[in-house]
């Protein structure tokens, strides 16, 4: 009978052999490692939650600038990466400014790293499912269902994050190579859709008394959660009612319209009284987190220091977005373990969204780390971790970090340095940094150890008002007590409301832009820009094209596919781009 670890460092194993993994076959090797048994596991419940466990290890490869997050956060008007350090930094052969402008091609790192990551997680799922599966004589049928579930939709979600970005993908629910063509976008939505339908009732609903035990694991809130957004972005994904569900039986939950849906979702999330909305938006980003009732599920880094430090290539499973976006000077002022290193920030346009009063955004202070306050958007002076309050005060340039490569005191700017319309030979101070998770001001820790959020409950909140708009069946909540805190949390140091800001009756397009500031950084703009139809309409993007929806399958995944019958390719690149076909 098959053996198995029972270690979670098995799944650093796992993970740490995917930089060479681009298809199935490298990650269905089977290894002998000795006692227990299927059999003997399965029968401690403790076994099968460490089991379960390494399902979730993946998922820290999302949240690193060069995966998932940092391609769909710079593709979007929400930021940018541009070369600084006059050209020495963040330059890397051009590749950023590929990603800012919509120019990327089947060659970029991040593309195939998405793949390779999210694959990984798939197959993880996969494998501990058949040794669900072959030990379930020996479980209760509860705890069969109960992990199976989790384990299912969790899966769903590493699929779920590949579907988005490559739209045909090699779909499968089995701990085996998949050998035929890759499925249509349609069809991979059908699965998804299905498989979160089929779990999402049995799901655990979290609680007061439960909620320590599921934070960081995919429960009811989650799947449904996912449900909605799987609603709400159909027609985005060239899902209609005729072309989805045509090979596989369309579920007994799945009735009227995707709007109709996407609503029904959003209700079983916001009736189950679950999540509630933090009074304080900053909340949800501090180092320690866990605490928020708004947070759905979260990647779970707190806690865990250096144990789960692992690297692949240029990414790393730990939090780096403070430090990703930070000018260098920000680490001698803050006392920072790790070097910041003045990467990512914001397009300015994007900016325009704020209302001054908006603590989400660049805020009224203007002082850098001498603001009294929390903003999202950090722009203003770096001051010198010597500095008095007299000086910071009086915004002293003597007090302020001087940059060497300009010989200048360091002041944070909104804007960027341009030519014929195009970022062009950038600043180390072009561009508002974001500021919305907390960094650690103590020394402490080496990395960020804020558990980053995948879903939070405001995002169901407002996928709801967007599905009714759109046609959906379904009573706004938008005089409701969470919509009430939403709205004035974000005017919480006064000066305006978000009425008087940004309006008192819920439009499409106040939708838009309101998801665009609570969201920001937090994976979901590149997709709602699609669903709008705004995504070629960003500042600096020059390829405009409606196939750059989908991104290019990477070269090294089309190099290992079957040949078909015909002499062709069964898995083939992406209408538009170059490469193998």
């Amino acid at each position: 009978m098959k053996k198995i670890i029972l270690m979670l460092a098995a799944a650093a194993t796992l993970a740490g052999s995917m930089s060479s993994c681009s298809n199935f076959d490298s990650l269905l090797e089977e290894e002998n490692y000795g006692n227990p048994t299927v059999d003997e596991m399965v029968t401690d419940e403790e076994n099968v939650i460490l089991l379960v466990g390494q399902c979730y290890a993946d998922l820290k490869w999302i949240h690193d600038h060069w995966g998932y997050w940092g391609l769909v956060t710079i593709s979007a008007d929400e930021g940018l990466c541009v070369p600084r350090n006059k050209g020495n930094d963040w330059n890397d052969g051009g590749y950023w400014m590929k990603q800012n402008d919509h120019t990327w091609d089947f060659r970029g790192d991040a593309i195939k790293n998405i793949w390779n990551t999210t694959i990984s997680g798939a197959v993880s799922c996969n494998r501990v499912l058949q040794t669900l599966e072959l030990g379930k004589d020996n479980m209760s049928p509860e705890v069969y269902a109960q992990y199976v579930g989790e384990v299912e939709v969790l899966r769903t979600y590493y699929f779920y994050l590949l579907f988005e970005c490559f739209g045909r993908i090699p779909y499968t629910e089995k701990y085996e190579e998949v050998v035929g063509p890759m499925s249509e976008p349609w069809e991979t939505w059908s699965n998804l859709v299905a498989v979160l339908e089929r779990n999402a009732p049995n799901m655990a609903v979290v609680d007061d008394g439960n909620r320590a035990a599921n934070y960081g694991r995919t429960t009811q809130g989650f799947a449904y959660g996912l449900l909605a957004r799987l609603y709400l972005n159909a027609e985005s994904y060239g899902c209609t009612p005729e072309n989805v569900f045509k090979n596989i039986e369309a579920p007994a939950t799945y009735k009227g319209s995707f709007m109709d849906n996407c609503v029904r979702c959003c209700d079983m999330v916001i009736n189950s009284g679950a999540y509630s909305i933090e009074s304080n938006y900053f909340n949800n980003f501090k180092i320690f987190n866990e605490s928020s009732r708004e947070n759905i599920l979260a990647i779970v880094d707190n806690g865990l220091g250096d144990f789960d430090e692992r690297s692949n290539g240029n990414m790393s499973n730990k939090l780096r977005i403070v430090m990703n976006t930070h000018h260098y000077g920000v680490q001698q002022a803050y006392g920072m373990v790790l070097d910041t290193w003045n990467g990512f920030c914001a397009r300015p346009d994007f900016l325009k969204l704020y209302n001054e009063n908006d603590v989400r955004g660049m805020g009224t202070e203007k002082n850098g780390t001498g603001n009294k306050r929390e903003w999202g958007w950090f722009v203003g002076p770096v001051y010198l971790a010597s500095a008095t309050a007299e000086q910071i005060a009086a915004r002293d340039v003597n007090a302020m970090y001087l940059d060497e490569d300009y010989n200048e005191p360091t002041i944070i700017r909104p804007e960027i340095s341009e030519q014929g319309g195009k970022p062009y030979d950038t600043h180390n101070f072009d561009g508002a940094r974001l500021n919305k998770w907390e960094a650690d001001k103590t020394g402490t820790y080496k990395y960020c150890e804020n558990d980053f959020i995948l879903m939070r409950y405001a995002d169901i909140l407002w996928m709801k008002e967007e599905a009714i708009l759109r046609g959906g069946a379904g009573a706004s909540g938008f005089g409701t007590a969470d919509f009430q805190t939403l709205k004035k949390r974000s005017f919480a140091y006064g000066g305006s409301s978000f009425e008087e800001a940004y309006g008192s009756t819920p439009t499409l397009e106040m939708i838009l832009d309101e998801r665009g500031r609570e969201f920001t950084w937090e994976m979901i703009r590149r997709r709602d820009l699609i669903r709008y139809g705004e995504y070629g309409n960003i500042q600096y993007v020059t390829k405009k094209d409606e196939f750059t929806k989908w991104f290019p399958i990477p070269r090294s995944v089309l190099e290992k596919s079957l040949i078909g019958e015909d002499g062709q390719r069964l898995w083939t690149q992406n209408e538009g781009y170059e490469g193998l076909k």
